[in-house]
Parts: structure tokens; C-alpha cells; sequence
């Protein structure tokens, strides 16, 4: 692959505080994170570079450098520096706990900026969730590595969190902070996953193009007494991100299903509940949904060698939705 140029790249700033090579890197980082440079891209020689921005070479390595302690680029002896493929997350779907607890548990540190966090008028389905309009939207922007990784808009009722402040909720778990300061636990619920594009302020958010598919993770869940406790939304960067669906028997289930957009105003389809196993990962089209309901349920070994066990059901449908995911990238 041809070395990739940088003709459009902003002048360096020598009169500031923010040293040349930072500002190197921030450069090229940016590219990166926007697939202006995709995968496996080369870049230009430490020469190359040295005279596109008229810097010292130890300034160019000094760049080449923390680009490469990010994971962001990968540099061989002898060899032009690439761009590294980006590191892929993994997120449990059918999980009441939240993506912070799940990363957690996988060592990866999850960085929270709260963007926003105050009374606001809900939409309609969310008021008839919750049943009141006496709502909070919280906002958030969630990193790893300082690369933003998915953007969280969660509703919760005002008057179950008296005192909550968005201090609060910077680099923390929302559940956790539920549960230490209110004893409000996450119990049972419904998640969602959509394929959608990402529009002019998704897509500033999460460093990415306006029109970039996203995977959209929606959820309503209740607290341990069966009330109202969060209504969520989630748009992830696709391809850093797989989700999967792990499910044991007599525990938690799993619908995937192929609909139609439900008229406005119209309460979406609930799906008939099952228990099988599927990893569903990458969504591609916005009417295909997958619906992950967390309630316990039998199985009987019949199910097993039913012709039309859930599972099958549910490996035939994964098929289909990534191979429409190809047909999408090929044609963006």
C-alpha cells in the first residue's frame, strides 16, 4: 500500500506551550481515529515526515513513539510504520450490569466524561416507561485509551436519586453508584441492538464520519423491586466493539428477530422468549433487531432436537446479519 499523504494537515503551532512532538501525534492520531487513515496504512518515512512538518527527526520519533505505545500504529525495525487494526471490546448484551462493571472485570479501564446531567422533557415512550416526566438525562462519553469508544444517553427517575451530581458519575459506574448511595440494584429488563448511521453530532462525538454505521444498544431495566429504574441508549463505534450473547439454560434469553419499523407511537413486538447460545456481533441494517430480555425460563430436552430449536434459529440469523454488515462496508 502506498504511504499515505497529509497535505491537508493543519501548520504546527511553535509559538504555544504544547510541545511539537504532541502536536505531531495529535495530528496523526486524528487521522487515525477518523480512518482517514485506515488499517494497515503506511506512513511516510520519519524522513518524509521530518520535512513535511520541518521538525527535527527526534521530534517525528518522539510522535511515532506514543502513537505506538497507544496501539495506534505498529513500528518494525527497518520497515515504514502501519496503522495498527483497532483493538476489539467485547460486551455481554444480556447482562444487567453496566459496560464500566464489564470492562472492569476484563482489566480494560473505562474513562467517563459526563457531558450532561440535569431535568429535561422525555420522549414519549420513555414517559410511559417510567410513568412520569419527572426525569433526568444523563449524558456521557465513554474512552479507552483517550479513543472514545460509545455515547450513553440514560434516563432516570428524579425522584429515586436525590442528591445525584454529575461528579459523581465521572470515571464511575452508574449501577455502582446506584446501588452504594440509593440501594437501587439493576433486576430484570430488555436490551435492544440496532445498526445505525451516525449522524453530524454522533459522529463528531466518537471521531468518526457522518454516516458510519453504528451499533445502537437500547435498554429498559427495573431495579430489584420490579420498578422502573433506567431507560438507556447506546451508540458504540462498530468496529471496535462485538457484541455477544451468552446463555445457559433456564437463565438468560435471547429473541433475535428481523422486523419491521413499528408505526409511530406504536409499542415494539416482545418477543417470545428462549434459551440458546449465539454470539451477535456487528449488526448491520436498522431493521434488523436484536431483542435480549433478562428473565429465567424452562428448557426442556426436547428443545434440544427440535427442528426449529432457537439456536439454530439464532446461528442461521447471526449469519445473515454479517453478511449484510459486509454488504454495507462494500458499498460506504
Amino acid at each position: 500500500m502506498a504511504p499515505a499523504t497529509h497535505d491537508a494537515l493543519p501548520v504546527l503551532d511553535r509559538s504555544g506551550d504544547t510541545p511539537l512532538h504532541a502536536q505531531v501525534a495529535a495530528l496523526l492520531r486524528g487521522f487515525i481515529r477518523t480512518n482517514k487513515l485506515a488499517a494497515g496504512a503506511v506512513l511516510p518515512s520519519e524522513a518524509a515526515l521530518c520535512v513535511r512538518f520541518g521538525v527535527a527527526r527526534s521530534v517525528v520519533r518522539q510522535a511515532l513513539a506514543a502513537l505506538a505505545t497507544e496501539g495506534l500504529i505498529q513500528r518494525e525495525s527497518g520497515r515504514p510504520a502501519t496503522v495498527a487494526a483497532p483493538q476489539e471490546h467485547r460486551r455481554l448484551v444480556q447482562r444487567s450490569t453496566g459496560l464500566y462493571e464489564q470492562f472492569a472485570q476484563s482489566g480494560v479501564a473505562l474513562q467517563t466524561r459526563v457531558l450532561a446531567f440535569a431535568r429535561a422533557e422525555p420522549p414519549a415512550d420513555v414517559a410511559a416507561f417510567f410513568g412520569t416526566t419527572q426525569l433526568l438525562m444523563l449524558e456521557r462519553l465513554r474512552h479507552v485509551a483517550d479513543a472514545p469508544l460509545a455515547y450513553v444517553r440514560t434516563w432516570l427517575p428524579a425522584d429515586a436519586v436525590p442528591g445525584l451530581r454529575a461528579d459523581d458519575l465521572a470515571d464511575a459506574s452508574l449501577h455502582g453508584v446506584l446501588t452504594r448511595r440509593f440501594g437501587l440494584r439493576p433486576g430484570a429488563g430488555r436490551n435492544q441492538i440496532r445498526a445505525v448511521a451516525a449522524d453530524a453530532r454522533l459522529a463528531k462525538l466518537l471521531h468518526t464520519q457522518t454516516g458510519t454505521p453504528l451499533l445502537m444498544l437500547q435498554g429498559q431495566g427495573m431495579d430489584q423491586h420490579d420498578r422502573p429504574l433506567e431507560w438507556f441508549t447506546t451508540w458504540h463505534r462498530a468496529e471496535q466493539l462485538v457484541f455477544d450473547v451468552d446463555v445457559s439454560m433456564g437463565h438468560e434469553s435471547v429473541h433475535p428477530r428481523l422486523q419491521d419499523a413499528p408505526a409511530e407511537g406504536a409499542e415494539p413486538a416482545k418477543p417470545a422468549h428462549s434459551a440458546h447460545s449465539a454470539s451477535v456481533a456487528n449488526l448491520a441494517d436498522p431493521a434488523e433487531v436484536a431483542d435480549v430480555a433478562f428473565k429465567p425460563e424452562p428448557r426442556t430436552p426436547q428443545d434440544a432436537t427440535s427442528p426449529h430449536d432457537p439456536l439454530a434459529r439464532a446461528q442461521a440469523l447471526v449469519a445473515e446479519l454479517s453478511a449484510e454488515l459486509a454488504r454495507l462496508r462494500g458499498q460506504a
